[in-house]
């Protein structure tokens, strides 16, 4: 349960958990646009990160992005619109359209890279970004150039064996490195208890020579005070951190899921009842900062900003055929 004030105690401004939130709104409501146009069959695919925006803008506001490095997943939406992405650059991925910085519409949408604001390209293959955001860890300290990346992956992802070879990694070199584990409780279908033999994730940091730490996921203030430890730590040449984050996924693992079929009407209700959106603006609304007149004005803000964004994207050109092969190489 948030207190009162609690920004406050630390460090934080009103301005400054009123833009968490905004981010939080913005990401929510670009994410079911995003929905609505695949549904439509205007956007070929969608991984929501409905319920997880509160871990994700906790994580990137305790980060400092004009020297931070942050190699996301495909949920962390509201990680990439903190470090500098726009929601028209989000659209033009997901339509798929040459001024897509990401990937100039190569890429399927999800996969984020934008060099200019630190946010380092991924792969499709689950846990792959582990050992880059390490790599880059072993840069800051090679270059002697202290900045800190953060790494974001699911709890289904930390059964692959890039999870492991990058923490043993960045354990046994104490690397500037934090390893952001959102723990939505599925790996795709398969719940936690199925997929994950040890009681929690964060226990397996232990192993790895680096203190393991879990926090309410659907609390932006408790993630932010404990990546903010972290980066402290990294930037003190103190070594990696793990962290789990426990959170929600409101929504089906992608826009091809059905999770009705492995999830239950009372465990999607118990989710739902857990929404970070709604808990953070009555912690905002409980210490004066937010009341109905500012959110109907922050909604229609934002409404606006996602429908431009939607316009622009659809009419937006796509890549010239004959640039197919760019970029790729024959061995």
């Amino acid at each position: 349960m948030m207190k009162k004030n609690k920004h406050t105690s630390l460090g934080l401004t009103d301005d400054d958990v009123l833009a968490m939130y905004r981010t939080m709104l913005l990401t929510r409501k670009i994410d079911e646009r995003m929905l609505l146009l695949n549904r439509s069959g205007q956007i070929p695919f969608l991984v929501s990160g409905k319920g997880q925006e509160a871990a994700q803008i906790g994580a990137a506001f305790a980060l400092d992005t004009k020297v931070d490095y942050v190699a996301p997943y495909y949920r962390d939406m509201a990680v990439v619109l903190h470090f500098g992405m726009t929601t028209k650059e989000l659209m033009l991925l997901a339509f798929a359209k040459e001024e897509d910085p990401n990937s100039a519409g190569r890429q399927m949408p999800g996969h984020y890279g934008q060099k200019k604001n630190n946010i380092i390209t991924g792969s499709s293959p689950v846990s792959t970004q582990v050992p880059h955001a390490v790599g880059f860890a072993l840069a800051s300290r090679i270059k002697q150039d202290p900045f800190v990346t953060l790494v974001t992956l699911g709890d289904g992802s930390t059964n692959q064996g890039d999870f492991h070879e990058g923490l043993n990694f960045a354990g046994v070199h104490q690397l500037p490195v934090i390893t952001f584990v959102q723990n939505n409780k599925f790996a795709i279908s398969v719940p936690f208890e199925k997929q994950v033999a040890s009681e929690n994730i964060a226990v397996r940091a232990s192993s790895y020579g680096m203190p393991g730490i879990i926090v309410d996921g659907n609390d932006p203030l408790d993630v932010y005070q404990a990546v903010k430890k972290a980066r402290e730590r990294a930037i003190n040449d103190e070594g990696p951190t793990l962290i789990e984050a426990v959170t929600e996924r409101l929504s089906a693992h992608s826009s091809d899921d059905n999770d009705q079929l492995y999830r239950t009407v009372e465990e999607l209700k118990e989710a739902h009842a857990n929404d970070c959106l709604v808990t953070f603006a009555n912690y905002l609304e409980e210490v004066g900062l937010l009341n109905e007149t500012i959110k109907a004005d922050l909604q229609n803000e934002i409404m606006n900003e996602v429908n431009e964004a939607t316009t622009y994207a659809e009419k937006a050109s796509y890549a010239d055929v004959r640039t197919i092969t760019d970029y790729v190489y024959e061995v």
